[in-house]
């Protein structure tokens, strides 16, 4: 665990204090970090082998699903365990959970589509939150709430790179973060576009806790210079 806390520190140490950042200031942190991974706990067992092996490996941040009943739980240990980690919310889809993910500790909201209940109640504390989008009238859905970063996603489903272009054409003050089908195959022809804030994803999440960490320490070295 030392060892964890020792990545976090240099991780963060030129950062401002991550409890009291603005939503810029935590677009920015996404920024720098790259990578969002995308992580389902099926059970609280899982959580600190899984966040260890994260940490371990260079990236302290993550995406913690609602697509199971022991988010909340999952997002409060970690953030009890690991508290300067970049620790968000995802697939929050209404606004109970996303009052349970703040509870929880957690640092910004990501939805698979754009809610506006999730929007307001996000708005009122000040959370960053970054709905998912894919079509011109979705975003502006989102730009009506004053939401310029978004999600794109299922990204490989829905045009990938190109489709965000054609929308940022129209927009091109947006900011996105693509997620669904991104890998390390292609991460970093997202990542060429200045458009693209980060990449959310699963692939390094999957295995042992060794192999969680190697496969996160391989993307980390790889977006390190993109």
């Amino acid at each position: 665990m030392i060892a964890c806390a020792r990545v976090i520190e240099q991780f963060f140490e030129k950062s401002e204090d991550i409890f009291n950042m603005t939503e810029q200031q935590m677009i920015e942190k996404i920024k720098e970090v790259k990578v969002v991974p995308v992580v389902v706990f099926n059970s609280i067992d899982e959580v600190m082998p899984k966040m260890t092996a994260l940490v371990k490996g260079g990236l302290p941040c993550a995406e913690i699903t609602f697509r199971t009943a022991c988010a909340a739980e999952a997002i409060k240990l970690t953030v009890d365990n690991f508290p300067e980690m970049l620790v968000g919310a995802g697939t929050v889809i209404n606004r109970n959970q996303c009052e349970q993910a703040i509870v929880a500790g957690a640092k910004f909201i990501v939805s698979p589509g754009f809610s506006p209940e999730v929007a307001d109640c996000c708005a009122e504390h000040n959370m960053l939150y970054l709905p998912g989008i894919v079509t011109p009238t979705e975003a502006m859905a989102a730009i009506a709430k004053g939401l310029t970063t978004l999600k794109f996603f299922p990204a490989s489903n829905y045009g990938g790179l190109k489709t965000i272009k054609a929308i940022c054409a129209a927009f091109p003050y947006l900011q996105i973060m693509p997620t669904g089908g991104v890998s390390a195959d292609n991460i970093l022809e997202y990542l060429a576009y200045d458009k693209i804030i980060a990449c959310g994803g699963s692939w390094m999440m999957s295995g042992t806790p060794d192999e969680i960490e190697a496969k996160t320490r391989a993307v980390v070295e790889l977006v390190k210079n993109a």
